[in-house]
């Protein structure tokens, strides 16, 4: 599959995603194992940049989800920075700041 990415590993053209695509920025990623587990907060994260346009804080995303602000479900299953590691493989814009 050839994907056109950034120098950080994120789409070139976000509109090439698909659960495919997903799977292989994992895992091109260190080899990076997606489970249904990951997939559900990579959705999550889709769907409320969909309506929203915007990548949520952690702390905001965590509390949707019904964790307390620490997040440490999320660091436990994304240890590289569950928002940098949930947008890149959705195909979401490259965090910036405190996410």
């Amino acid at each position: 599959m050839e994907l056109e990415l950034t120098g950080n590993g994120y789409l070139v053209d976000p509109s090439s995603w698909t659960e495919e695509v997903m799977y292989e920025l994992a895992r091109l990623d260190d080899n990076f194992e997606l489970t249904e587990e990951h997939v559900k907060y990579i959705r999550s994260a889709r769907e409320i940049y969909s309506e929203t346009q915007a990548v949520p804080p952690i702390r905001e995303f965590a509390k949707m989800h019904g964790m307390d602000r620490k997040a440490q479900p999320l660091y436990d299953l994304f240890p590289r920075g569950p928002m940098k590691m949930i947008t890149k493989y959705g195909g979401l814009p490259q965090p910036t700041g405190c996410v």
